[in-house]
């Protein structure tokens, strides 16, 4: 009866907000109904990625999900800076430990408008996992918690035996390929996507590295714009597309943030929208804020300064 409920309201809602159609959205993306519903599936596989990792255990978690904490297993930890993307054999273990078979299903969510659980999707997809056995949870822990109750009980894991695939080579780019492509020679086939705040690209606010600013040439589109800060729900296609209005989908797409989850939100969105070749800059402004020979533009123009010539 609470399930049915719960259905009739958010149906109406939806429909109250969206009109007469129902708004379209990725495909991707489930809601907390649909993970009611499967949450007993044997073959059912939930991974939660708080800010705080503390939390999974004091504020509680979705039955059943199993914690990922997000530095420690989703970067390389014996590189500098550490998010680096995480080896094929570091991942696959960490896969394994949370009970990740090759036929799971994975549901992920977080408590960060899903940037967070954006970094374990874009590494399934590195790795050649299935990804239609991949889902997002629409709303995070705030759409969970609307119906449903948490719990702070870690659940029993069996180890899985999932298999992973070579790193695709047309997923990532290194701070070379950016510097000769965009920074050098500034190919027309190339567009560099900036995907943090504005006030990080501007150099305004300077988070995480000696250096404010961005990398020349980028342009600058907040990857969290395309969610809801309140209700952490994505926006509908038909409103990401207007996000990414200005962005050319012939080009080739390299994207950044700061320490790599902003940067795979803004890959989702861009791979729902049907753009074909988006690749991601492993290290990030982490990276290129920290090596102080590389240049850095401030304001709110791609090019500034010598690069403007």
């Amino acid at each position: 009866m609470r399930s049915l409920f719960r259905t009739l309201t958010l149906t109406l809602l939806l429909a109250l907000a969206a009109g007469p159609a129902m708004a379209e959205k990725a495909d991707f993306l489930v809601n907390a109904d649909w993970l009611e519903q499967h949450i007993d599936d044997p073959d059912l596989v939930i991974l939660e990625v708080r800010y705080h990792p503390h939390r999974y255990y004091t504020v509680g978690h979705i039955p059943g999900a199993v914690q990922v904490q997000r530095f420690k297993d989703l970067g390389d930890n014996s590189r500098n800076p550490i998010m680096h993307f995480p080896s094929r054999e570091q991942f696959q273990e960490s896969l394994r430990s949370w009970g990740v078979n090759d036929d799971s299903t994975i549901v992920l969510y977080d408590d960060s408008v899903t940037a967070l659980a954006t970094r374990v999707y874009f590494l399934l997809d590195l790795y050649g996992y299935d990804m239609d056995r991949v889902k997002l949870l629409d709303g995070g822990t705030n759409e969970w918690t609307a119906f449903n109750t948490l719990s702070t009980d870690a659940p029993e894991v069996e180890p899985g035996n999932v298999t992973l695939e070579e790193a695709r080579d047309d997923l990532v780019v290194e701070w070379t390929d950016i510097y000769d492509d965009v920074v050098a020679r500034r190919d027309d086939d190339v567009v560099l996507l900036d995907s943090r705040p504005n006030s990080h690209y501007t150099g305004e606010t300077v988070v995480g590295a000696p250096r404010g600013g961005h990398i020349p040439g980028a342009i600058n589109i907040v990857s969290l714009d395309g969610a809801n800060g309140q209700t952490h729900l994505w926006d509908t296609m038909d409103e990401l597309e207007e996000l990414y209005a200005d962005l050319p989908r012939d080009k080739t797409v390299y994207a950044y943030c700061h320490d790599g989850f902003r940067q795979t939100m803004a890959y989702m969105q861009l791979k729902a929208l049907g753009f074909e070749d988006v690749r991601l800059y492993d290290g990030g402004w982490a990276h290129w804020g920290r090596a102080k020979s590389l240049p850095v533009v401030e304001g709110d123009e791609p090019l500034g300064g010598d690069f403007s010539l």
